[in-house]
């Protein structure tokens, strides 16, 4: 299925039914008091997250979604009945904003959340409610009101705890697959993938984390170039970015550290808050060269970076220096969510 992530849809919630007027008329009853129910009410409409779901392909094709509207009422007191409310699915990391007010209305992340997004009309009155002590007869009735309907812009952004940032053909696709189960689309050509692809790596039988793999950058993405910075949106669920360089490129012309300062300064143009993000440095392709060569094109790559953070050796094609990163991953993870645990304990008030 091809991956979409963003649509749009109209949502109508459904009408409310109007009231009856009607008096009761029988044969041993020739004239008998108002009789007329009210309408039933409109169903709302609820956007649902599916965790079996993971693109928004399908609103490419289906744009608008209806709840039923109630039912009228009838004499003998008989209220209509209430229109059913639509449940809409979408993928778990949809957010959803209001098109015409730009309002953001939710972030459904969690399996089985549920969100009304457009609520069904009320039910109008039949004429019994507007008997009195002083109209025994009352002729007065009110109609049902209209359903909300509204224009909404679905978002999807994967959930993923690690993000791959690299260049086309840096090895990124090659490295999700190694550490994962995921199998993305692998080639010698740039640009392999056009899609996020998501990848559970297990460290311990109860240990584990979400990597993503988004397409490769180039310089000039916040412009347009190659398949641009739209993909980038997916990386700001993640806790951890993990920079990944190709060492030993093809091009000798190509220099490494000029590639990873590139992609700092699109990142940074994207959104500093990801730009902020903790990012570790992870050199792949050591396997294509020997270890005085590796020394010293890393010692290099450093140098130029001035870099300061955590950087680590791999190949993704052997599957050397995976297992040590995917620990130090997984021991930085759950370091980050016990001090988010402590944060969240920590009352200022108690001294």
């Amino acid at each position: 299925m091809k991956f979409v992530d963003e649509a749009t849809i109209r949502v109508m919630a459904g009408n409310g039914g109007h009231g009856c007027l009607s008096f009761r008329r029988e044969k041993v009853v020739e004239r008998g008091g108002p009789d007329g129910g009210d309408g039933g009410h409109g169903g709302s409409v609820y956007l649902v997250g599916d965790p079996s779901l993971n693109t928004l392909a399908d609103f490419r094709v289906a744009r608008k979604f209806k709840a039923e509207s109630g039912d009228g009422g009838a004499g003998r007191n008989k209220t209509g009945r209430s229109g059913d409310d639509l449940d809409v699915l979408v993928p778990l990391g949809t957010v959803v904003h209001d098109v015409d007010t730009g309002e953001k209305i939710c972030d459904l992340t969690k399996a089985g959340q549920r969100r009304m997004v457009a609520e069904g009309g009320r039910g109008g009155l039949g004429n019994t409610r507007f008997k009195s002590s002083v109209n025994r007869a009352p002729r007065k009735t009110t109609n049902g009101t209209q359903g909300e309907s509204r224009h909404l812009r679905l978002e999807l952004k994967v959930l993923a705890d690690v993000g791959l940032l690299g260049m086309p053909n840096a090895g990124k696709s090659t490295l999700i697959s190694a550490m994962s189960e995921a199998k993305p689309r692998i080639a010698d050509y740039p640009f392999t993938t056009l899609h996020p692809n998501l990848g559970v790596v297990r460290v311990g039988r109860l240990q584990s984390f979400v990597m993503a793999d988004i397409p490769g950058l180039i310089e000039g993405a916040s412009d347009g170039a190659g398949l641009g910075i739209q993909f980038l949106r997916h990386l700001s669920r993640t806790r951890l970015l993990l920079h990944v360089v190709d060492i030993a490129p093809i091009d000798p012309t190509v220099d490494p550290a000029s590639e990873v300062s590139a992609i700092a300064g699109e990142l940074a143009k994207f959104s500093q808050e990801l730009f902020d993000k903790p990012r570790w440095l992870v050199i792949n392709k050591i396997d294509l060269l020997d270890e005085e060569s590796l020394l010293e094109a890393r010692t290099r790559l450093l140098e130029t970076l001035t870099w300061e953070g955590p950087v680590f050796e791999v190949s993704a094609a052997t599957g050397a220096g995976t297992e040590a990163l995917a620990g130090a991953i997984m021991q930085s993870l759950e370091r980050d969510a016990e001090k988010a645990a402590t944060a969240e304990d920590y009352d200022p008030t108690v001294s």
